[in-house]
């Protein structure tokens, strides 16, 4: 037995997040994540148990959200350093699901090695659910992000069965090492047969005409100059220069989020503006601040909002974000935390609104848009209208918050949205990672960190509904509820 296992399971927690973007060394995470197996299976109560996932669980999100701490050093209200006092604090909470998910696979399947790591996939399916669900949720980095050639898989289960999928792979690997060879093979089985069901998915050749004409820009403008006011006229111009010269083809330009610090609502000329860079066919879709006021006349709220602006520079559209950022759009609690000192990242006094929830938007001439803005795309099953299904999946963010590693894990997210939905994802960042992911998951073009481009290409065509786009993550946790009748199955079978 490993001596100190509580900090063995913390250094095996920090190492499997490796397996996330942009490092990738999945195998990694699933030999941590088979030596936490072995660690919860040997712990001799449940209280040991659930405080050896949970310290795993502490190193895993320290290093996987390192990239929050970076968010810091563009609010001037706080010191930086209270961006590490952040992520280790989100960290500590956020630990209780693994832990909660080992103490369920050793109160359940401690006695039988084969059923206990279904018992532990299954808990880690329903764990990561509720993750996403509990105190307005934080879905950051499911274990399925890092499925690779499994991905396809999320058309049947989703991202969290995924996750089930790579526990149960992580099991695998442990009962090789226990010489436990039927077990292992009854482990490994799984993710190859929902390999092989999430090809039998994929529809076959597309021989529809391609898409309208997208113009996606990539303007390369930091946190540090965005909210500056001497800044506005050369942070336009080089949303200007991307943009383009109009041409005889429609184009649906993508704009990232908070694109412009102008009010398009209020501002007549800032319509007019962004419309003189377009053509008579175009439409723009941009990023942007929408202001409540109450019936006074009082400004009580704004929205982060998406706008599609017409070339007679109307409000073609809008979508207010639903899904807002606790601490960096909203302050919860606020009496109580403005008192001690603390803010909101994104400047400003007055907190956002949520909106009403996904929705899709006609764009005349280029079909229908869902829109998700900045980390509303990382929930999954909870990006589409189900009753008015889109064409695409437009993810306007600013991710110039969150350093290096924070893009290509938010990029990844989107791409399983993608598979799941059936729909092409198209990303426009002021940073990067901007992309375009067709219906499939392939990403089709992506610009670079930190350059300033534009990708031009015509729209993917949506898939047909995957069996996830029609059911959502009743999949998920009915493919939880099989793992357990599966445990069930082998605990029997082995007493």
């Amino acid at each position: 037995m490993l001596r100190f296992p509580k900090s063995v399971a913390l250094a095996a927690g920090l190492v499997s997040a490796t397996g996330f973007a942009p490092l990738n060394l999945w195998f990694l995470t699933l030999l941590c994540l088979a030596l936490l197996i072995h660690l919860v299976s040997a712990a001799p109560s449940l209280k040991s148990s659930l405080t050896r996932g949970y310290w795993f669980g502490v190193g895993h999100f320290i290093i996987g959200l390192n990239w929050i701490a970076g968010a810091f050093q563009y609010q001037d209200a706080m010191p930086a350093w209270l961006g590490w006092i952040a992520v280790v604090t989100l960290s500590l909470f956020l630990a209780i699901y693994p832990a909660i998910a080992g103490g369920l696979a050793w109160r359940w399947g401690r006695e039988k090695p084969a059923a206990f790591i279904f018992f532990f996939a299954a808990a880690w399916v329903v764990t990561e659910f509720l993750r996403a669900l509990v105190f307005t949720g934080f879905a950051w980095n499911p274990l399925g992000v890092i499925s690779g050639g499994l991905g396809a898989g999320a058309t049947i289960i989703g991202t969290y069965g995924l996750s089930g999928i790579i526990m149960l792979s992580a099991g695998a690997i442990w009962l090789l090492f226990k010489r436990h060879f039927l077990g292992a093979a009854l482990g490994f089985a799984l993710p190859a047969f929902a390999l092989l069901l999430a090809f039998a998915e994929v529809p076959g050749p597309d021989d529809r005409p391609p898409g309208p004409l997208i113009r996606v820009v990539q303007p390369n403008i930091g946190q540090q100059d965005k909210h500056v006011a001497h800044y506005d006229v050369t942070n336009f111009r080089k949303l200007e220069s991307l943009t383009g010269i109009p041409g005889a083809t429609p184009r649906l330009i993508l704009w990232p989020e908070a694109a412009i610090p102008d009010y398009l609502e209020e501002e007549e000329w800032a319509r007019a503006r962004v419309a003189s860079l377009i053509g008579p066919k175009d439409m723009l879709l941009t990023g942007g601040t929408a202001l409540i006021y109450d019936k006074t006349g009082d400004l009580i709220g704004a929205r982060n909002s998406m706008f599609a602006i017409t070339p007679d520079a109307r409000i073609a559209a809008r979508y207010d974000k639903s899904h807002l950022v606790p601490y960096g759009e909203y302050l919860p609690m606020k009496p109580f935390l403005s008192a001690i000192g603390l803010s909101r990242l994104v400047p400003g006094d007055i907190d956002f609104w949520p909106g009403a929830g996904p929705q899709s938007v006609t764009l005349s001439g280029f079909g229908k848009v869902g829109v998700q803005i900045c980390y509303e795309i990382i929930f999954s099953g909870h990006v589409v209208d189900k009753n008015n299904r889109p064409d695409f999946l437009f993810n306007p963010s600013n991710d110039a918050w969150f350093g290096s590693w924070g893009p290509p894990q938010h990029l990844a997210q989107a791409r399983l949205r993608a598979i799941e939905e059936g729909l092409p994802v198209i990303r426009s960042t002021p940073t990067g990672i901007s992309a375009v992911v067709d219906g499939e998951g392939r990403i089709l073009k992506a610009l670079p960190y930190q350059r300033a481009a534009f990708i031009e290409l015509h729209l993917p065509k949506a898939m047909p509904p995957t069996l996830f786009a029609r059911h959502g993550n009743i999949l998920s946790l009915a493919f939880a509820l099989f793992l357990c009748v599966l445990g069930i199955a082998l605990r029997r079978k082995w007493r």
